[in-house]
């Protein structure tokens, strides 16, 4: 029996700088025509999916890529073709956009789509463009729940938007108190509050989902709903994530921190060679990191940074 063809295909994320991203349509006289999606196209014998990407925003809309950042890689099965396509996030271009192919184009907020229907394929990516550079995690057992919550107030109001509940100290129902306190909090704000290893807690608590620890991630057969990630330190760890669809992990120990003294480190090196490997969802850096951290993680291949300690300084 033949291997099925896999068609490698680069796409790009037009980000403008006041975070909204481009769609286009696709042709008349292409399977899904009329249906939206990120432009790009197929790799060329002998072409990187960077320089693919590059010719194909050239021919297709004319204009040239000055700074692209590979970010996802989603493997889908169309009934006209399998397709594995490389997503790059474009921060940078020169040229005016025009639709060289008759297409029509449209900037999009993300999570508030305003034109359908959209490729199926580009499902997970747009769920990822609306996550944030920088993922908090709580510090209730260093700072004590009184002074972490008065420091949650102030980070909410300078803006805050995304939080990780993690606190393996707590028993069950200190840790529920804290969470209904933490989610009153967080909803004045627009905050999207996530709980650890407790999914069932959090859809009774109406949280927008859960962060699984690898062990739990491990043993999961079902995807809990709501947004859903995970904390991983190897490929297997990431392999499972992928299989169960989350919308994110976050992957340490990138450097030495004060929760792990002396422990082993990837380094980005190592972090980036994990990455590299291709993955359906955005991965964060972590360990011993802050925001100022967040180029180096970038030019990594990460989403961005996730941050304990640094978060309520």
């Amino acid at each position: 029996m033949s291997e099925t063809k896999i068609t490698h295909v680069a796409a790009g994320i037009l980000i403008r700088a006041d975070g909204q991203f481009l769609l286009g349509s696709r042709p008349a006289g292409k399977p899904y025509a009329g249906w939206w999606e990120f432009p790009g196209g197929k790799l060329e014998s002998g072409e990187t999916a960077l320089q693919a990407l590059t010719r194909e925003l050239q021919e297709e809309m004319g204009i040239r890529v000055t700074a692209a950042q590979p970010w996802l890689v989603q493997t889908f099965v169309y009934p006209h073709a399998h397709v594995r396509l490389n997503f790059f996030k474009v921060s940078g271009w020169e040229g005016e956009l025009h639709p060289h192919e008759g297409q029509q184009f449209a900037w999009q907020t993300p999570g508030r789509l305003n034109v359908e229907p959209v490729l199926p394929a580009n499902t997970p990516i747009l769920r990822g463009l609306q996550l944030p550079a920088v993922l908090a995690f709580s510090n209730v057992a260093e700072l004590g729940e009184t002074a972490w919550l008065a420091t949650l107030q102030t980070q909410l109001a300078q803006g805050l938007r995304w939080l990780v509940l993690r606190e393996p100290q707590l028993d069950a129902d200190s840790y529920a108190a804290l969470a209904r306190q933490t989610l009153a909090l967080a909803q004045e704000h627009g905050c999207q509050v996530l709980l650890h290893g407790q999914p069932e807690l959090a859809e009774v608590l109406g949280a927008a989902g859960v962060h699984l620890p690898a062990r739990q991630l491990m043993q999961t057969t079902t995807r809990p709903g709501g947004w859903c990630g995970a904390s991983v330190h190897n490929a297997a760890e990431l392999a499972k994530a992928a299989e169960l669809g989350l919308d994110y992990v976050v992957l340490g120990t990138v450097a030495a921190s004060q929760s792990h003294p002396g422990g082993a480190t990837l380094g980005w090196d190592g972090f980036s060679a994990l990455v590299g490997q291709g993955w359906p969802f955005p991965v964060y850096g972590i360990g011993g990191l802050s925001a100022a951290d967040l180029d180096a993680a970038q030019a990594a291949g990460a989403q961005g940074v996730a941050i304990l300690r640094a978060a309520w300084r």
